[in-house]
């Protein structure tokens, strides 16, 4: 249920009405917009009188929803989420990031020129893998913890805050430094680690899965949300599906969706999404295009000799040239 109030409303009146309602056993949210404050009520409300609540002075409206997500609902939270992560860094609210790097941490001279080429390009967070969940178990799995002692050195030395993906509840004390931490698509629905990052006080970047629906993407981000972490930055990255030309196909449309469903912000991995170099360049321009709030795009000095994603990771030059690009679009959607 949510419960829109009057506009200058008397803090006394709402903290009333507020103590009230959790008489009923419920839990509310409450979202101050500029315009507007809006009362969001968690659990069962069947046995809240809503006309009895209209009827009140203060109230502008009462609206029972039936979606599961609640926190994540733009109907409890009207006004876009912005999720800074330096003044530099920002998701959602008309803000738009890049976030650019390696897909794994193979060296720290490999990583440190990469983030000083991306950075110089524009970009404002840098990622790269230092736990690799891949399909064979012969493949570079990451180098771990070292991994994530390259991306921390990197960031004390370019400035950049980083971003990179945790495979198990048991590794999270190793990502205290870390900015931003992402979930991988393998893991939206790892319910018991997804419930241990609502717990801290830090950004996570969460990654729809190969063949989850949207809904699906957004109850996981309830499961971050209802833990005390409303610090969620939800990212298409392509789903599963007959088409064999790309390596997944870029559901560009859940964009759209997500900003109509969900106040977080939405950002896009045309990378993953296409598996090939060729595509990033039109897929990253079509994401800027129809709303994104931020790219993911995997960046490699030497893409050729890459131990993992070679084949759809762009070398810095081409990096800037998409930039390039990408500000060029952003700039005429907004005029």
């Amino acid at each position: 249920m949510i419960i829109a109030l009057k506009k200058d409303v008397r803090k006394e009146e709402r903290e009333q009405l507020i103590h009230w309602l959790e008489s009923y056993g419920v839990r509310i949210h409450l979202s101050e917009g500029e315009y507007q404050t809006v009362v969001g009520l968690v659990g069962d409300t069947t046995r809240i009188d809503t006309d009895l609540i209209r009827g009140l002075e203060i109230v502008d409206s009462v609206t029972r929803i039936s979606e599961p997500f609640k926190k994540a609902n733009r109907k409890f939270h009207p006004d876009d989420t912005v999720i800074r992560v330096t003044e530099e860094a920002a998701f959602g609210g008309g803000r738009f990031t890049l976030i650019a790097g390696p897909c794994s941490v193979e060296s720290e001279e490999q990583v440190e020129t990469i983030a000083r080429a991306v950075k110089a390009s524009g970009a404002g967070v840098l990622r790269g893998g230092a736990f690799k969940p891949r399909t064979s178990p012969y493949d570079f799995q990451g180098l771990h913890e070292e991994g994530i002692r390259i991306l921390l050195e990197a960031k004390r030395r370019t400035g950049l805050p980083i971003i990179t993906e945790i495979m198990d509840i048991a590794h999270l004390p190793l990502f205290e430094q870390v900015d931003i931490i992402q979930v991988g698509a393998r893991n939206m629905q790892n319910f018991e680690l997804l419930k241990e990052l609502g717990r801290i006080n830090k950004p996570v970047l969460l990654k729809r899965g190969l063949a989850n629906t949207i809904k699906e993407l957004l109850m996981s981000a309830e499961y971050i949300m209802a833990g005390g972490n409303e610090q969620v930055i939800l990212c298409e990255r392509g789903v599963r599906t007959f088409e064999t030309y790309t390596r997944n196909t870029l559901d560009l449309s859940a964009v759209a969706v997500l900003h109509e469903l969900s106040h977080l912000p939405v950002v896009v991995d045309p990378s993953h999404a296409t598996g090939a170099a060729r595509y990033v360049r039109p897929m990253a321009l079509a994401a800027a295009a129809c709303g994104a709030d931020g790219l993911m795009i995997e960046v490699h000095n030497d893409p050729p000799h890459a131990l993992c994603d070679g084949p759809q990771s762009l070398t810095p030059e081409q990096f800037d040239e998409v930039v390039t690009a990408v500000k060029k679009v952003l700039t005429a959607v907004r005029e």
